[in-house]
């Protein structure tokens, strides 16, 4: 199975080359700023357009519509799967998707860290194979141009415990890249990293 990774594309998302694969999988942030239906419907259009058998989208933090009118923007993204705490399972590959994050600025699916986190990344089955976040998890993929490590304490908990084969996020343009640590393959597949050309990270898993 061979998985096309997007993050980040923030309204570039026709700018990007995408090869084709079976599941493409978009980590959140296709909206621009605020992540608008009118930005979501422009999104699906694009998606509709993609010739991959399946598509997943997890939503990120400027993602305002699937926080602030969920229903309404589910209805709307009719060429993927959305999830948002859920599962999905793709020729016997199990995938989770999740959007939250800590706390940055006042943006969407804001967390504090600590309990409130561990609460949402409990809720990963422990079967899962592929995971897909907005946010990375702490030390892999989320070092800031000020040498900061803001991923999410709780999450990289979890993920040790599930050891999924992949986890896929985005968030953290800086932190965009490929990294395998004990089984685990983790991937920032933001596309545009600092307001350079948008470029693609895929990826793919021999089942």
């Amino acid at each position: 199975m061979e998985l096309v990774l997007l993050s980040d594309t923030h309204g570039r998302h026709g700018e990007v080359e995408i090869p084709n694969g079976d599941v493409l999988i978009h980590a959140g942030d296709f909206g621009a700023w605020f992540g608008t239906m009118e930005e979501l419907e422009e999104f699906n259009d694009f998606l509709g357009q993609l010739p991959h058998a399946h598509k997943i989208v997890v939503a990120g933090n400027h993602d305002f519509c699937f926080e602030r009118a969920n229903a309404d923007a589910r209805k709307a993204l009719t060429n993927a799967h959305y999830l948002q705490d859920e599962s999905l399972e793709i020729d016997g590959v199990k995938f989770y998707g999740s959007p939250w994050q800590p706390e940055f600025l006042n943006l969407a699916f804001n967390l504090r860290r600590g309990e409130p986190l561990r609460r949402k990344w409990e809720m990963v089955p422990p079967d899962t194979d592929v995971l897909i976040t907005h946010g990375p998890p702490h030390g892999i993929g989320d070092e800031t141009l000020d040498g900061l490590h803001v991923g999410c304490e709780e999450l990289l908990l979890r993920v040790k415990q599930v050891k999924p084969r992949v986890h896929v996020f985005g968030h953290i343009h800086e932190g965009r890249g490929k990294y395998e640590i004990e089984g685990t393959v983790f991937v920032n597949a933001v596309t545009n990293r600092a307001g350079r050309s948008p470029f693609l990270l895929s990826l793919t898993i021999a089942i």
